[in-house]
């Protein structure tokens, strides 16, 4: 019965191959304050393990394709690492040994469910306020206590210091060499967020190294620190792997009065030091997702005129995703807020990415239900390959008849991350996926398209498997 089947397969390459859909649909997964992942510092390896899995499953669920896994939230690691200490919220114990890696972990759950891993990292803080014990002796604060200023109740990494960057830098370059991710994220943290005393905001302490600096204007120097770290950050993780994408998530508004109307309490190129628009027209970044963590009807920072702005200023082949508030869905936002708020996106930008992966998880005001709904079929990321670069079509293996229908095998393609396929009946396609297996049952009148996907993104021609003829033939061929 085998050589019926196989015989019957029928392996062609149609002369106008369709490209795959592509869309980034992103959730950020936070570690601070144990906001996601794990529930609680110092869980056993087994259950933090287990709720690592349980978390995956769930966005799989809902149709994301690309997690944003934060692995450094204040000079220090939930991964494996020499140059820093184990965090606080993982193990409850700051440079505790590590009994699992959740770094390589999470890349493999991923990798597994064919969605990307993108390991995310705050660049400058030091100590978050909810860490309820002391850092380790082998953290900045203590190590090197010269690099490190108190600001609130938070610790920081002074900018201005080149000893600083260069350290940070350090770190970046040693998770992507070491870790098979997909991209490489970091957020909005480079000067602090200002805070207030008495009505008066209160300024960081940065005196020591502008005066090193020499004369000249305070703000325009800390934006030239920026700017340099974000260009030597892309520069030199681009020559470790140039196939990683690197990504900023910048605060959701440029300035006060940008566009027209828009009003904000904080500009983020004087206070935070950041200017994306720039990074985006020079090249320094592979995506932006500015976070718009307001509503369609905002009447001081409406969604729809931020994401037009931000759609208009960043400059291909760069890409805009929507950082959307989706855990706003807890505190009295519709779902119907979210829908709306993807659907605009979707018409200016190249994807979302939520804030964050519980939101979705617990279906909060039915979020997670409603972003299914939008998220129903298979998407792939959207390659940020300079050019195209030629990858071998896999090809046809066997075919074998089961109560399903047929599990098709091809073989598999040096060098490919994931194989897309699609199985479709008299041109309707009835369902899509993306995966690591070289195998797929469908149905015994389908027809399957295989795709190889390459860590840049880039498509293989397609492999279409047809379905079997009326008159198998029983030759075997």
């Amino acid at each position: 019965m085998l050589s019926l089947v196989v015989g019957a397969m029928l392996a062609v390459e149609p002369s106008d191959p369709a490209d795959w859909p592509r869309e980034f649909r992103g959730a950020w997964v936070a570690t601070v304050d144990n906001i996601d992942w794990p529930s609680k510092p110092g869980l056993p390896a087994a259950q933090a393990k287990a709720e690592l899995v349980k978390l995956f499953d769930g966005l799989q669920n809902v149709g994301i394709n690309a997690v944003v896994f934060q692995v450094r939230p204040m000079c220090d690691a939930l991964y494996v690492s020499d140059l820093e200490p184990s965090s606080w919220f993982l193990t409850g114990r700051s440079g505790a040994p590590l009994e699992f890696d959740p770094l390589e972990e999470a890349v493999r759950l991923a990798h597994e469910r064919g969605m990307e891993l993108h390991a995310w990292c705050n660049p400058f803080r030091a100590r978050h306020p909810a860490m309820k014990d002391n850092v380790s002796n082998a953290h900045v604060a203590r190590s090197k206590p010269g690099l490190v200023r108190k600001y609130g109740k938070q610790l920081w990494l002074d900018p201005g210091s080149a000893e600083a960057r260069e350290a940070t830098l350090k770190v970046f370059e040693d998770i992507v060499r070491r870790y098979d991710i997909d991209g490489f994220h970091i957020d909005d943290y480079f000067y602090p967020y200002p805070i207030y005393e008495s009505g008066k905001k209160v300024r960081f302490d940065d005196d020591r190294t502008f005066a090193n600096a020499g004369t000249g204007d305070r703000l325009a120097w800390r934006r030239a620190n920026v700017d340099g770290f974000v260009e030597s950050m892309y520069t030199r993780l681009k020559k470790v792997k140039p196939w990683v994408k690197v990504g900023v998530s910048p605060f959701g508004i440029l300035r006060p009065g940008v566009p027209q109307g828009i009003q904000a309490g904080l500009d983020q190129v004087a206070d935070l030091g950041a200017d994306p628009v720039r990074w985006s027209r020079e090249g320094w970044v592979d995506y932006l997702v500015p976070q718009l963590y307001w509503k369609c009807d905002s009447k001081g920072q409406p969604f729809e005129k931020l994401m037009e702005w931000w759609a208009n200023e960043t400059v291909q082949p760069h890409q805009l995703y929507a950082g959307l508030f989706t855990s706003q869905t807890n505190n009295g936002w519709p779902a119907a807020e979210i829908r709306q708020q993807i659907l605009i996106a979707r018409g200016k930008g190249q994807g979302q990415v939520h804030f964050s992966a519980k939101a979705l998880l617990n279906d909060w005001g039915g979020v997670g239900r409603t972003v299914k709904s939008l998220y129903s079929t298979v998407t792939l990321a959207p390659s940020v390959a300079k050019e195209a670069r030629p990858v071998s079509r896999p090809e046809f293996f066997r075919s074998q008849a089961t109560a399903e229908g047929r599990k098709i095998e091809w073989t598999a393609v040096e060098g490919a991350r994931f194989y897309a396929w699609s199985e479709s009946s008299a041109g309707t396609l009835i369902r899509n996926g993306v995966s690591t297996e070289t195998e797929a049952t469908v149905s015994s009148e389908s027809v399957l398209v295989v795709r190889a996907v390459d860590r840049y993104g880039n498509l293989s021609k397609p492999l279409t498997v047809l379905a079997p003829s009326p008159t198998p033939r029983g030759d075997g061929r």
